[in-house]
């Protein structure tokens, strides 16, 4: 036992007989973390702080020379002024739907069907009962021609002296009330005609027709659901079965801000470049200026129509428009030497006009030439800059050459 306890010692680690240097290696590797701390806050954090934020526009071509000397720009939509929700006039059960979204559609064309079956029963009964008016009033008129002949045959013999008075009398009341019956059996034809009318319109209105021609954009209803003219609560009943839009109808809506209406004049030629299309510029012209103001934008709406159509145009697209000032040419013009940038880039002082343009992070002042009316949203650049340059639009403090910005 006391040889195994010898061994079992023998396997203990002594702390106490460690190198001396081991804990002085140690303290050695402290300053050399505090060294690497410094660096990385003077090589990341260093450079920052003496940035300043700013907000920076790109430099872009502007799309012809009608946008660069236009009086006012603004932005809106392109909207159609003659729409609709096609619905039926009675409620029934979608039968069959003959249209889809992008088709064109003409004027009264059948667009879908409903459940006819009830309509058409209705019609069936009520053209029963016009011949059974018919019936009544051919037998009171054959009646009545017998009537005539008795009263003048009658009348014949009391000439004569050859029958008495009150005979004469009974055939002169049947005629009358005979033909009071004609009159009657007539209007009752007039009647069972009109009920039949009413039953023959309502089956017509199973057959859902299209109010113009225009092209579908939507489609919301299926067969085999239940659509009414309106709402009949929960979401099983539709109201309408498309949305038929007159593409020839399309023009822009804007909203101008009321300090500037007084450039806009009904008439004026106009430049529209769709946001999907930025390079196709549109000839168009102002239709009308809405008479009233909305107080809580400070706007007044504009409506803008095409000179030209093209299927490229949709309801909804986002529209920037350009109003030409007198002269200018409505018809696209070929693109002109410079670049357009945020008004609030374009400074001015007793050297000339300058903007700040960013480059590698720092900001350099690059004097620059400018063409056109100076107090719109963007300007035209016509020297000093290229397209795809970052300028600063906004600062948060002064700019100096060489002084580093960042932007959020």
């Amino acid at each position: 036992m006391n040889d195994t306890s010898d061994r079992i010692h023998a396997l203990k680690i002594d702390r106490e007989a460690a190198t001396p240097g081991g804990s002085g290696r140690l303290w050695l590797l402290a300053p050399a973390a505090v060294i690497v701390v410094v660096l990385g806050w003077w090589f990341v954090l260093r450079p920052s702080a003496g940035s300043v934020l700013v907000e920076t526009d790109t430099a872009q071509r502007p799309p012809g020379i009608a946008a660069a000397g236009s009086v006012l720009d603004a932005s809106g939509y392109v909207v159609a002024r003659r729409e609709a929700t096609v619905s039926s006039k009675l409620t029934g059960k979608v039968e069959e739907i003959l249209v889809e979204e992008g088709m064109r559609v003409e004027k009264d064309q059948v667009v879908a069907r409903l459940d006819s079956a009830t309509q058409q029963a209705q019609l069936d009964l009520s053209n029963a009962r016009v011949a059974a008016a018919e019936a009544v009033l051919a037998e009171i008129e054959a009646q009545l021609r017998a009537a005539r002949l008795e009263r003048d045959r009658l009348r014949d013999l009391a000439k004569r002296q050859l029958t008495s008075a009150s005979s004469l009398d009974a055939a002169e009341a049947n005629f009358d009330t005979l033909a009071a019956r004609l009159e009657t059996g007539r209007e009752n034809v007039k009647v069972a005609e009109r009920d039949s009318a009413l039953a023959r319109d309502a089956l017509d209105n199973m057959t859902i027709r299209a109010p113009f021609g225009g092209m579908v954009v939507s489609k919301n209803a299926q067969p085999g659901e239940m659509i009414s003219p309106v709402s009949a609560g929960g979401g099983f009943t539709r109201t309408g079965i498309c949305t038929i839009v007159d593409m020839d109808s399309l023009e822009i809506e804007v909203d101008v801000n009321e300090a500037y209406i007084e450039r806009v004049v009904p008439g004026q030629g106009v430049s529209a470049t769709l946001d999907a299309y930025p390079s196709w510029q549109i000839p168009a012209e102002v239709i009308a200026i809405v008479p009233t103001a909305d107080r809580q934008k400070a706007t007044v709406r504009v409506r803008i129509g095409f000179l030209e159509r093209d299927q490229r145009v949709l309801r909804d697209m986002g529209a920037k428009v350009a109003f030409l000032g007198t002269g200018t040419p409505v018809e696209p013009q070929q693109e002109v030497a410079g670049v357009m940038v945020a008004q609030g880039a374009l400074h001015s002082d007793a050297a000339g006009d300058f903007v700040w343009r960013v480059r590698n992070g720092l900001v350099e002042r690059r004097g620059v030439s400018v063409g056109g009316s100076r107090d719109r949203d963007r300007v035209l650049i016509t020297s000093g800059l290229a397209a795809g340059d970052t300028v600063v639009r906004s600062s948060a403090g002064p700019l100096r050459a060489g002084q580093k910005v960042k932007t959020e």
